[in-house]
């Protein structure tokens, strides 16, 4: 195995399933199954209310390790991860949780696995909506297939999605650093880009080093705290757009190389933090 795949096979602190690995034991092998068994053990918080959720039912959002994942998932539902699950009895997260699981149960079986932040293009909300996928070696194409593990049948059905979600198509889904390219050379504009009212370059650099940072099996980290940034805090100066760039090209050649992955942080910073945390601190 090539030491581009070796890096994401090893499960890291996020991955790891605990004491819970016995769970992916009696699943499928095919990743079209496992893709269905994944979307049906969380409830996107956003989506809570079209499942018929209470209202007062509390909805976390705080990404979880997998195995506090399945804990709160035989806590909810004691059973196995195959048994279908009335959506209360589900456990809630976003879209990172779905693609985490999922990129757990494959590194398990020693299927190279990875998590992708990006934007996605098949959401009403907006042209480009931040998203997280999960992407796997596909040994017989010799091939990274990108996954998406939450779009379940009724967000598939509403969504009208006809493309298969275990493979998605090129124009479906841009990797954050794919996007930047896009945006940088004219190719698309910024504010197509975002989440609900955040949009524009400032959010694309932060999905940029959020896609940065799970490559490097860093799968949270302080630029999730998005929300809490200013408006002075969202200007990019000619440093970050900068920056921006490199990250892009080292993101780019990183997935063209042998060793690429391992060796992302000798060129690119991964501990900086987002303005509005060293605003905050100073």
């Amino acid at each position: 195995m090539s030491k581009i795949r070796e890096h994401f096979t090893t499960h890291d602190s996020m991955t790891q399933p605990g004491p819970f690995g016995s769970l992916y034991e009696r699943l499928p092998v095919d990743v079209s199954l496992l893709r269905d068994i994944v979307s049906r053990l969380i409830v996107h918080v956003s989506c809570a209310d079209q499942y018929g959720i209470p209202a007062g039912m509390s909805r976390p959002r705080e990404t979880q390790s997998i195995s506090a994942r399945l804990q709160l998932i035989q806590r909810s539902f004691d059973g196995p991860l195959e048994a279908l699950r009335p959506p209360h009895k589900r456990t809630f997260g976003t879209c990172r949780d779905y693609s985490l699981l999922l990129c757990s149960i494959l590194r398990h079986r020693a299927i190279p696995a990875r998590v992708r932040c990006g934007f996605a293009t098949y959401f009403s909300s907006t042209p480009f909506q931040d998203h997280w996928v999960c992407e796997y070696w596909s040994t017989t194409g010799q091939r990274w297939r990108r996954v998406d593990a939450q779009i379940d049948e009724m967000q598939q059905r509403d969504l009208g999605i006809a493309f298969d979600l275990t493979d998605l198509p090129n124009d479906a889904y841009l990797t954050a650093a794919q996007a930047w390219k896009l945006v940088r050379s004219g190719g698309a504009d910024p504010d197509d880009f975002g989440h609900g009212d955040a949009r524009g370059l400032w959010f694309m650099n932060v999905n940029l080093h959020r896609d940065l940072l799970a490559l490097a099996n860093r799968h949270v980290s302080v630029w999730d705290t998005w929300r809490s940034a200013t408006t002075g805090s969202k200007r990019l100066d000619d440093a970050d757009m900068a920056l921006g760039d490199q990250i892009a090209m080292s993101v780019e050649r990183a997935e063209q190389s042998e060793d690429g992955f391992s060796r992302l942080g000798e060129s690119i910073p991964l501990t900086k933090n987002p303005p509005w945390i060293d605003a905050l601190s100073s």
